[in-house]
């Protein structure tokens, strides 16, 4: 059974974490803007690790891994007026680039990234608390992405490369961006979820203002001589301090054409209301979801129990795609949460650096707290803790409970815990668990278990139409990164995968003359002699 001496005998004391060999602090003071690295000589942030140091008396302390400007809203308008600048309604030399040059200005900069891996893997593991295997993955994987997205690109541009002749005019098609982006990522994959706004939105010829993730801010460090080098000044800019400061006045400018936010549907509404022009403003974001496992009485238990608790407790549960509620059918809830228990307790809870762990600490003690509440307001309206120890809390350690039966007047019936918690509901009619996802604020995602496939059909017609995608007998996810992700209700707004995000981040544009001899020769010599970035007929390889 998980106890609070249990935890707090997982964190390392002073000896232990010299072994483990933790970054050295971190104190950034320089902010990217306009191609240069400017000191910044106020203020700062202090950063601290997910995890925490054991000392002497028993106390722990979460381990200072460093700073970062505190900055504020001067420091803000002079990044996006540099992003502004950069654009310059379209005449920019990013904007008006070809689009071979932008892909190799990415290529350089992934060539840069990749020298900075191990750096950037240690700062992912120690500042939000994610095991080393998993921020390995996080990293080549965007690596992996941004080369998809180059590709991506090369066959969008390729096939815009001819003209078209339809009813006596000769027009020419081509994606273009759509000015200053604001983009905001989120501390669970800073990252990846990060990079697959970012790198789109740069890519299309759009200049941004990043303002990076609170949890996961460090790790951006060496990558801001890396942006320096391979883009030209002012096409991507940092800035830092409080979002519920700084975020409202670069809106409010009406600089902002595009924003971008991983996080909080309630944030984004709000935000979006402080542009002046709201029409102009697009939106492309990823937002809350209540993914929901619907368990039927003939489905496969090994696999369903398997899938659902990775699907659940995958770093942590915090994860947009993680199943957030377990429907299961009244007939074998019982047999099924004793599976559910059974491997729950399997699971290895652990720092960071150690092989095979699950549950790892969390970034801060708010959020802790956060579950905390969570649980004891779900056991204060008659749901229990079916697993020993499930709850139980020691620094940022929080130890995965499974909450037995959850039902409407409680708080996890809703809302997000976005943390290690399992909550189960049980049905006798499958309208009951469809009702759930209908009546959902959130429309992400659902994960059906059944081996009958008439059943599996019927809930499929009616669960597409609420949700955007439906996973058939295994948990809910993001990837392949080709495959669209996105949301329906207040989960989503905008696709990002590979190619949708490419034209998420861009509008089409067209050249079109009538078919006349003049207009041919003039097109011609265009192409012919490159005078044009937009009319031309080049094939990238």
């Amino acid at each position: 059974m998980v106890t609070t001496d249990h935890l707090r005998a997982l964190f390392p004391d002073d000896a232990a974490l010299k072994a483990h060999d933790p970054p050295s602090p971190i104190d950034q003071r320089n902010i990217l803007v306009d191609g240069e690295l400017k000191h910044w000589p106020g203020e700062t942030v202090p950063v601290r690790s997910a995890v925490c140091v054991r000392k002497p008396d028993g106390s722990l302390e979460q381990i200072r891994l460093g700073s970062y400007p505190t900055a504020g809203i001067p420091e803000a308008m002079e990044a996006l007026d540099a992003a502004v600048e950069a654009y310059d309604d379209g005449r920019g030399e990013w904007p008006t680039m070809a689009v071979a040059q932008r892909i190799a200005c990415m290529q350089e900069f992934t060539r840069l990234m990749i020298e900075s891996r191990g750096e950037i893997i240690d700062l992912i593991m120690w500042e939000i608390g994610k095991s080393r295997t998993d921020s390995e993955k996080e990293f080549d994987r965007t690596v992996d992405y941004i080369k998809a997205t180059i590709a991506a690109l090369k066959e969008l541009d390729n096939s815009n490369s001819r003209f078209l002749v339809v009813e006596g005019t000769i027009g020419q098609i081509r994606r273009t961006p759509l000015g200053v982006v604001l983009c905001m990522g989120p501390y669970n994959y800073p990252l990846n979820e990060t990079f697959a706004t970012l790198i789109p939105a740069m890519i299309m010829g759009n200049t941004v203002v990043f303002k990076p993730p609170t949890f996961g801010v460090l790790l951006f460090n060496p990558l801001l001589e890396a942006f320096r080098k391979a883009f030209p000044p002012g096409v991507i800019n940092t800035v830092y301090g409080r979002g519920s400061e700084i975020v409202p006045a670069l809106l409010e400018s009406g600089k902002i054409n595009v924003l971008t936010l991983i996080g909080s549907s309630k944030v984004a509404d709000h935000l979006k209301k402080m542009h002046p022009k709201v029409n102009r403003l697009r939106a492309i974001l990823g937002l809350d979801a209540k993914n929901a496992a619907i368990v039927l009485p003939d489905a496969d238990m090994n696999l369903a129990v398997k899938e659902c608790v990775s699907g659940a407790l995958s770093f942590n549960g915090q994860r947009c795609t993680a199943l957030k509620m377990l429907i299961v059918h009244r007939d074998i809830v019982d047999d099924f949460i004793a599976r559910l228990v059974a491997e729950v307790d399997k699971l290895k809870i652990g720092m960071p650096w150690e092989k095979s762990v699950t549950i790892t600490p969390l970034p801060d003690l708010k959020k802790v707290e956060h579950m905390t509440r969570l649980v004891e307001d779900a056991k204060s309206k008659g749901a229990r803790v079916l697993n020993k120890g499930g709850g139980t809390v020691c620094g940022t350690l929080f130890a995965p409970a499974i909450v037995y039966p959850v039902k409407e007047d409680m708080l996890l019936y809703r809302e997000e815990q976005f943390g290690p918690i399992v909550p189960i509901m049980s049905f006798d009619n499958v309208e009951t668990a469809l009702e759930y996802v209908i009546t959902s604020e959130h429309g992400q995602q659902v994960s059906i278990f059944s081996e009958n496939p008439e059943t599996i059909g019927k809930l499929v017609d009616p669960l597409v139409n609420q949700v955007c995608r439906v996973n058939v007998n295994c948990q809910c996810q993001r990837g392949p990164d080709v495959f669209p992700f996105t949301g329906r209700k207040d989960s989503a707004e905008g696709t990002l995968s590979v190619t949708d995000a490419l034209r998420s981040f861009s509008i089409r544009s067209m050249v079109a003359a009538k078919q006349t001899e003049d207009s041919k020769r003039i097109l011609n010599k265009i192409v012919r002699d490159h005078d044009s970035n937009f009319i031309n007929t080049d094939f990238i390889f």
